[in-house]
């Protein structure tokens, strides 16, 4: 057929993979950590391999552990770039599950290829199968649902051409940014099919900064503007969205000190004379003495969570604005919800700031 290259399903994904560029030309995939077993050696493992020159494989000794390896390159590429991980059918896919957990907790990209099943059944019950009574369709990667931010089982090649397009929406969108699960049967992985040879020539990669609504915006320079005593509080999302130097020139222009949280650690130099260090249950005397007596706190790119926030008791008294690209976090405690991009959404409101200080003392 004209148009068209003749492969296996993991052929094709890992092919599709290897293909994925952002700006400036790198590989949006740097490698994949692996543990081969029944269920991933002789479909993934196989293309793998005739890929190796441009998508390594590292090998592992750990599911859980090459996981969290890979979570920890996407935080260190700012999630703009990120591995994937592979592993055999059963306890060798569950030892990701907490792994997914913290990836979903913190927003970070990974993309999991747990080996599956046989979807024809014809080997049961020997790959460790779950066997679940009431349901036949149960595997071991169900446990990956709650804690992906999209999961799909593959059962048929051909759905790779949508799935995998959804994946990298959700792997590089910073609202919906998270772990994403392609659970991969045994038999699926070796099936062949004629894929469309436009399918391996993707677009370049873009990360989105949407901008601020007009009236969200409005309201939470409304209540910067009559605030005396603000703190910002600056969390993983100032790093992610490329805004150290926005945070910087907001800092600057308008008096405001600044915290950080675990995951932002990093968003205002160390020594700068507005940085107070971290905040809360692992914080520092200063940044804590400024939270309970703010009247108001800009939380920039947090989750809101106990440790920032101290179970919402280290600063009820402030009013809240949060500048965040998620709604679900925006939407917090209740605060003024200003939904946009880290570094513009700092720039637009330092914009509507103009002429506005907190106070010197």
């Amino acid at each position: 057929m004209s148009g068209t290259v003749r492969l296996t399903a993991a052929q094709a994904l890992v092919r599709w993979l290897a293909a994925q560029r952002v700006e400036g030309g790198a590989r949006l995939f740097g490698g994949v950590w692996a543990i081969f077993g029944h269920g991933n050696v002789a479909g993934i493992g196989e293309a793998l391999h005739a890929h190796r020159a441009e998508l390594p494989t590292w090998r592992a000794h750990n599911e859980q552990a090459m996981a969290h390896a890979a979570i920890a390159y996407a935080k260190a590429h700012m999630r703009r770039r990120m591995m994937a991980c592979t592993t055999s059918i059963g306890p060798g896919a569950t030892n990701m599950v907490t792994a997914a957990a913290l990836a979903h907790v913190n927003r970070l990209p990974v993309l999991l290829l747990p080996g599956d099943v046989f979807v024809s059944r014809a080997p049961d019950p020997v790959l460790q199968q779950v066997e679940a009574f009431h349901d036949g369709g149960i595997s071991a990667n169900d446990c990956f649902r709650p804690v992906s931010r999209y999961f799909d089982r593959i059962v048929h090649p051909e759905q790779l051409l949508t799935a995998l397009p959804r994946a990298l929406h959700v792997l590089t969108d910073a609202a919906l940014c998270g772990p994403v699960t392609l659970a991969m049967p045994q038999d699926v992985q070796t099936m062949a099919c004629d894929w469309p040879e436009a399918f391996f020539e993707p677009p370049v990669v873009r990360f989105g900064t949407p901008a601020p609504i007009d009236e969200e915006l409005a309201e939470a320079a409304a209540a910067l503007w009559r605030s005396r005593r603000p703190l910002v509080v600056a969390g993983g999302g100032t790093l992610y969205g490329l805004a150290t130097d926005a945070l910087k020139r907001f800092a600057e222009t308008h008096g405001v000190p600044v915290a950080e949280t675990q995951g932002g650690k990093g968003s205002l130099a160390w020594d700068h004379p507005l940085q107070l260090g971290a905040i809360d249950v692992t914080g520092s005397p200063a940044a804590n003495a400024l939270a309970r007596d703010a009247d108001c706190v800009l939380a920039i790119g947090t989750r809101l969570q106990d440790f920032t926030t101290g179970s919402h008791s280290l600063f009820p008294q402030a009013k809240l604005v949060s500048l965040n690209v998620n709604g679900f976090d925006a939407l917090k405690w209740h605060g003024a919800m200003l939904r946009a991009d880290a570094r513009r959404g700092l720039e637009a409101l330092s914009g509507a700031l103009s002429g506005w200080r907190a106070d010197d003392a």
